[in-house]
């Protein structure tokens, strides 16, 4: 079971936050664009509540997340959190951004 079945299945409200690789500066001058984040994060509290991470260096991406998701964090701490451009990271930051504010800044 994904974890946005599991959090319906337990009624927990929750908030999507997306951005594709395709738009990652770093994935397309590597020309490795396929793949994308996807963020739950809490609708009330806006706590990061899972990842889904497909693509680019998914799995050197994923500890970003599952730190903050330890330790508590929002999307908006994560948001906030200057990541170096022009990297793979950024596509976790824009899908947090996303969920936060309902907007990636470099994908429509």
């Amino acid at each position: 079971m994904c974890r946005g079945s599991y959090l319906k299945a337990e009624g927990v409200e929750y908030k999507v936050g997306k951005f594709p690789f395709a738009a990652n500066s770093r994935a397309k001058t590597n020309d490795d664009t396929d793949g994308l984040v996807k963020v739950l994060a809490d609708k009330h509290t806006d706590r990061l509540l899972g990842a889904h991470i497909i693509g680019p260096g998914a799995g050197e991406l994923i500890n970003e997340a599952a730190l903050a998701m330890e330790y508590g964090a929002s999307c908006e701490d994560i948001a906030r959190v200057c990541h170096a451009h022009p990297t793979c990271s950024e596509a976790f930051r824009e899908a947090n951004l996303a969920a936060f504010s309902g907007k990636a800044i470099n994908f429509s």
